[in-house]
């Protein structure tokens, strides 16, 4: 995928941020990035760990994103799901449900 065709998939929020800061949208892209490169986690499993925290933070649009990303980097909806039911001892259920609820908007039509 581009370049360009990833950043059409990221929130319009964190786009305008990036235009309007440009130095601070490079660092934090390239931040990720190094971040990435660090280690030996894959993609897919990079998405499923950064979806759990987003659950954690009980963050919402990170939970979309992360799902999303999880998904396209070749995670299945199962993995995704169980990804979020396994924090329950962690976050509780009522942070779990929320964020199950959060990655069904990505399944609907």
């Amino acid at each position: 995928m581009s370049d360009t065709a990833k950043d059409e998939n990221l929130p319009k929020f964190y786009m305008g941020i990036r235009k309007r800061y440009k130095d601070y949208g490079n660092a934090l892209s390239e931040l990720g990035q190094v971040l990435k490169e660090a280690g030996p986690v894959d993609e897919k499993n990079a998405q499923l760990i950064q979806l759990a925290a987003s659950a954690a933070i009980g963050s919402e649009g990170a939970v979309h994103s992360h799902a999303r990303r999880a998904i396209e980097s070749g995670a299945s909806p199962e993995e995704v799901y169980h990804s979020l039911i396994l924090l329950t001892s962690t976050i509780g259920f009522p942070n779990v449900a929320a964020a199950i609820s959060w990655v069904d908007d990505l399944f609907k039509d």
